[in-house]
């Protein structure tokens, strides 16, 4: 279990993946945002 932890703390690929998990969180914030938005403006 503990290679298993090494692995998957370090790694390029979970790191491209935390990268991508990124992107996604920070596009669903903007869609919210934006939808919250133009509840506003009307």
């Amino acid at each position: 279990m503990g290679g298993y932890d090494n692995n998957y703390v370090g790694g390029a690929y979970d790191r491209k993946d935390n990268n991508f998990a990124l992107i996604v969180v920070l596009f669903i914030l903007l869609i919210i945002v934006g939808t919250a938005f133009m509840k506003d403006s009307y």
